[in-house]
């Protein structure tokens, strides 16, 4: 009977792809605390607050290249639609990349203004780099999604965590400062290039075309809206600490965000990123949809919550060892942001569920009433400092985002007039 059990639960296909990008993930954390080690031994805090400066900008502008909704519109349609979707949306990803390198580059300028530091217009520049290498594979990537085929992301993300990481280490160690997390971004990514186009044959055969476009666009402008608000809030306190406070305090904030959360976020990703086409797959079935959610949501919570709860208590014991003595106060503000990572997936979790029953624009709504909440909260607590700032990121993710995946999953389950599309 247990072995039966046991054998049902590694049979379901998100666990699989679960713990494929689970694994990579940990590929990847584990090379990337090797890679923090060494740089929070090279680095000073100032420096690490320009590299903030720099992935903040970058963040932003991914959220309209990865994170478009392009790609989730070809994982979500139909088969017989998929052909010509997916030509269009080879081409719409050119021109949305290829805008968006010239508009970083000329966003470097008032933003080194912004912060007082032209050192980070160059590489801000250099970074900008990566959006003409993603068009090349964007929609094999894509397709491998919907085809559920998550170990081939996988091998992607712990090939590039290898070479990004082992090329930083080697260059934090002949003193190329902030240069040596810049140029890895750049370097590393063909990684995904090469392995996408060998384990997928999509080849776009046609030229230009904009075909049904607006199918696509429709979809993705509340997929777009969604991502673009999470990252503002992912940034927001980066932005105002960097300002109201200080690069130097920045670096701290930083450091503390990417020594704490940045792990749990990785591992929340490599779960959400499964969970959307798990759920797509039964987004006709409702009942079907029901059991493969709340099952998921177990899993999530079985692995989430005893990590996150480890690490927060664990903190003041390897921050001193592992990263120095230095980061020291980064300790309490590295707790506080660590714990908000446990209601985070479960929001997440009821976005994805949203977004599969085509419900997206309810998702939109919902993302923008709890950015203006978290903007507020920034905003009031950052005159005390970035230990309250780290207070104010915990409270609003502990009060809100549970009372949303409430609602939204009786929403779906609950409402007679919801129809999943077929």
């Amino acid at each position: 009977m247990l072995i039966e059990k046991i054998r049902q639960i590694l049979s379901n296909r998100f666990i699989k792809n679960a713990s494929w990008l689970g694994a990579a993930e940990l590929v990847n954390r584990v090379l990337r605390l090797g890679t923090t080690v060494v740089i929070a031994r090279m680095l000073t805090p100032y420096d690490y607050g320009l590299v903030a400066v720099v992935l903040t900008t970058n963040e932003f502008s991914n959220v309209f290249t990865l994170r478009s909704g392009i790609g989730s519109k070809l994982i979500q349609a139909k088969e017989e639609d998929l052909a010509v979707l997916a030509d269009t949306a080879y081409w719409m990803n050119w021109i949305l990349c290829v805008a968006m390198f010239f508009l970083q580059c000329i966003a470097a300028f008032p933003i080194g203004w912004y912060y007082g530091s032209e050192q980070v217009i160059l590489p801000i520049c250099v970074v900008a780099l990566t959006y003409l290498m993603l068009p090349t594979f964007a929609v094999q990537g894509s397709l491998i999604y919907r085809e559920n085929r998550l170990k081939i992301p996988a091998l992607c993300n712990a090939l590039q965590a290898l070479v990004a990481n082992v090329l930083t280490i080697v260059l934090a160690l002949l003193g190329f400062g902030i240069w040596a997390i810049v140029l890895p971004i750049v370097v590393s990514l063909p990684v995904w290039i090469v392995v996408n186009r060998i384990n997928h044959p999509w080849r776009s055969r046609k030229p230009f075309s904009l075909y049904r476009w607006r199918e696509i666009a429709g979809f993705s402008l509340n997929v777009l809206g969604v991502d673009l608000l999470g990252r503002i809030r992912a940034n927001l306190d980066y932005l105002l600490v960097g300002r109201i406070i200080g690069i130097d305090a920045l670096g701290i904030y930083y450091f503390a965000f990417n020594a704490g959360l940045g792990i749990s976020l990785n591992l929340i990703q490599a779960l959400t990123w499964s969970l959307f086409p798990h759920l797509c797959d039964s987004r006709g079935d409702l009942a079907k949809l029901k059991e493969r959610y709340f099952t998921s949501l177990k899993v999530v919570a079985s692995i989430i919550i005893p990590w996150v709860l480890l690490q927060s208590s664990l903190a003041p014991f390897y921050v001193p060892i592992v990263f120095g003595q230095k980061w020291i106060t980064a300790i309490p503000i590295l707790i506080v942001i660590c714990l908000s990572a446990i209601p985070r997936p479960f929001s997440d979790a009821a976005s994805m569920l949203l977004q599969s029953v085509d419900k997206s624009r309810i998702d939109l709504y919902w993302n923008v009433i709890f950015t203006a909440v978290f903007t507020i909260s920034l905003l009031f607590a950052i005159q005390w400092g970035i230990f309250w700032v780290a207070i104010a990121v915990l409270v609003s993710h502990v009060l809100a985002m549970p009372l949303f995946t409430v609602w939204a999953t009786r929403y779906v389950f609950q409402s007679k007039s919801l129809t999943p599309s077929k």
